[in-house]
């Protein structure tokens, strides 16, 4: 059901101890990402952070290009802007105008009845300095392509995109430990922007989203994140296996939220570290190659009365887990 992840998305039941024997698809991949990511490099040493950008050109262990380039060793990325999006209907309007969302421009039909919604969009709009456009019907029609606008409509501004490079640069050159949740193919926007708020509520410095097969930030996502989208960056990446691979190289703990994990979220290894937060989708959880580049997967314990838990709330628990850890 969309909304919901499955056992696999993130959390597990209670009563499976370390070692159990009985979790199927670890593989001793816990194992292996407790043994082999080793201590926090030093600022230095981490190609993304600013005390690395201060070395010579020539000090040992500084490497030329590739993932380790920076911003100090190339123009900052382009950033991708998504397309327009549109709020429709006097209600929609209305509670959009109310959520704090951007507004490129906003439209009344010429004639159009007045009611009581109406007059509330007309005095929102007044006190807070939006112009409304007049635009006959069959203008609007043709704009919205045909919707039920019921007279108003608000066309959103593309959002832009922060580059997954320079999200990395920006959370290691943060006075705190970095940390930055990605989103394995989270397909319902509400959903996307529960999670950017919660990201905001806990002190985050981003949210990665897969450029294909995700929620984008549309009008819903806006809405749900109660504006938060304006002020956590959200990067899109080309390639989300890549990325996180990249992160991992950087010094980030990539610990990915599963179901049947044996280890508790409370648990992450290098949490006083970089943290890179992965969560599945809400239907199919972790897809696998995710799973293979995370450091470590963890689980949320819950009632075994409870199937699963849906993948914002999963994501907001994990992260109040990282920051109520590093106290």
């Amino acid at each position: 059901m969309p909304g919901n992840s499955s056992r696999k998305g993130a959390v597990r039941k209670r009563g499976k101890g370390i070692g159990s024997g009985n979790t199927a698809g670890s593989g001793g991949r816990v194992r292996r990402g407790l043994e082999g990511k080793g201590p926090t490099p030093k600022a230095e040493d981490r190609p993304y952070h600013k005390a690395y950008r201060k070395r010579g050109p020539n000090d040992p262990g500084k490497t030329q290009g590739g993932a380790g380039s920076g911003r100090g060793g190339r123009p900052r990325t382009e950033v991708k802007r998504s397309g327009d999006d549109w709020v429709i209907g006097r209600n929609p309007v209305l509670e959009a105008l109310q959520a704090g969302l951007p507004v490129r421009r906003a439209y009344v039909a010429d004639g159009v009845e007045r009611d009581d919604r109406l007059r509330d969009i007309l005095r929102y709009a007044a006190d807070h300095g939006i112009a409304l456009l007049q635009a006959t019907r069959s203008e609007l029609d043709r704009l919205t392509n045909g919707a039920a606008h019921q007279g108003v409509a608000l066309q959103l501004p593309p959002y832009e995109y922060l580059h997954p490079d320079d999200l990395l640069a920006e959370a290691l050159n943060a006075p705190d430990p970095a940390l930055v949740i990605a989103c394995d193919s989270i397909t319902d926007p509400r959903n996307l922007g529960a999670i950017i708020r919660s990201a905001a509520a806990f002190g985050a410095n981003g949210v990665i989203i897969p450029e294909r097969r995700s929620a984008q930030l549309t009008a819903a996502a806006w809405k749900t994140s109660a504006g938060a989208a304006a002020r956590v960056p959200v990067a899109r990446a080309t390639n989300l296996n890549r990325t996180l691979r990249q992160y991992a190289d950087a010094g980030f703990v990539v610990a990915g939220l599963a179901g049947e994990a044996d280890l508790d979220v409370a648990g992450i290894p290098g949490v006083d570290g970089p943290v890179l937060l992965v969560v599945g989708s809400e239907g199919e959880g972790l897809a696998r190659l995710v799973r293979e580049n995370c450091d470590v997967l963890v689980s949320i314990p819950i009632s075994s009365e409870i199937e699963s838990l849906n993948a914002s709330v999963a994501a907001s628990i994990a992260l109040y887990e990282v920051t109520r850890c590093r106290g």
